[in-house]
């Protein structure tokens, strides 16, 4: 066990559950893999608003790269992230290895249903299992009241959510605002690998997004076209190649004729090697996500 300034580092389930023995509550999670940025500051700061006691986990989590070359170079520098943890005033950093998450013999996963297979579960099997289940394993082993995330990643919350909701875990999920870059890119540890140029198309995905809200907000109702609003702005922009475009049931992801409802409009975009996701929230109720859910 180490300690940065007053954010206490520990690297195995044991020192962590020593760690929180006697931790004023409540206690707020916020599940990371590292390379931190903006948007996980802003999750430390929400669940410091809330909680006696502040948890960030950094772990890149290989269950949940369906391509291994994905998880060798995902973005690592611990020592950046410690010490945006400690200026964010968390109190304890939980960094373990793999073989502490998952040590021999592990044989468990966690599988949530029809939520987590459309979108993002049909574009990448099985990682939507990879999540549930290192989810499962840092619910039980913090024990946090809360638990934040970012709404950029909304199917994931939603899995989440349901898996929480299933497995009895008393952890409340809950959903904070994407930040956004000035010219509206969603804030992703992935963007450092964009080229200049990928950069400076990346901004097409925000601009479809609000195409859609905004045809949405003046009545259009036709799914269809509002998922070609979106799809004709991307294919506007030469470097970006389009996986799917999404408008969907926010309850259940099921692609809808007609927006009679809560929907959630997302897409996903590659950029040469780098995949981009974001979404936009269409609900005449609050018009965006809310603290406590999509």
């Amino acid at each position: 066990m180490t300690e940065v300034a007053k954010t206490t580092v520990v690297r195995t389930r044991a020192e962590l559950r020593a760690a929180l023995a006697d931790a004023a509550r409540p206690v707020g999670l916020v599940p990371t893999m590292g390379w931190l940025h903006e948007g996980h500051r802003a999750l430390m700061r929400g669940a410091r608003a809330e909680s006696a006691t502040v948890v960030v986990s950094i772990f890149v989590n290989p269950r949940q790269f369906n391509v291994a070359s994905d998880f060798t170079r995902y973005p690592r520098n611990e020592a950046r992230d410690l010490a945006m943890c400690e200026v964010e005033g968390v109190d304890l950093v939980f960094a373990p290895d793999v073989e502490e998450i998952y040590p021999p013999g592990f044989a468990t996963t966690v599988s949530v249903g029809a939520v987590a297979l459309p979108l993002e579960g049909a574009a990448r099997p099985g990682h939507f299992d990879g999540v549930a289940t290192v989810v499962a394993i840092l619910f039980d082993l913090v024990g946090a009241e809360r638990a934040y995330f970012g709404q950029k990643d909304a199917q994931q919350v939603m899995v989440i959510r349901q898996m929480a909701r299933d497995l009895a875990i008393g952890t409340e999920v809950v959903t904070c605002p994407t930040i956004r870059e000035p010219d509206g890119l969603a804030l992703s540890s992935r963007n450092v690998h964009l080229t200049p140029d990928e950069r400076a198309a990346a901004p097409v995905l925000r601009r479809a997004l609000l195409a859609a809200r905004d045809a949405w907000r003046a009545g259009e109702r036709d799914g269809e076209r509002l998922r070609d609003e979106m799809f004709e702005i991307l294919t506007q922009e030469p470097l970006a190649d389009v996986e799917y475009v999404s408008i969907a049931d926010a309850v259940t992801l099921e692609e809808l004729t007609t927006v009679d409802r809560p929907a959630l409009a997302s897409l996903a975009v590659r950029f040469g090697t780098t995949r981009l996701i974001d979404n936009e929230i269409l609900d005449t109720t609050t018009g965006t996500a809310t603290d406590r859910g999509l």
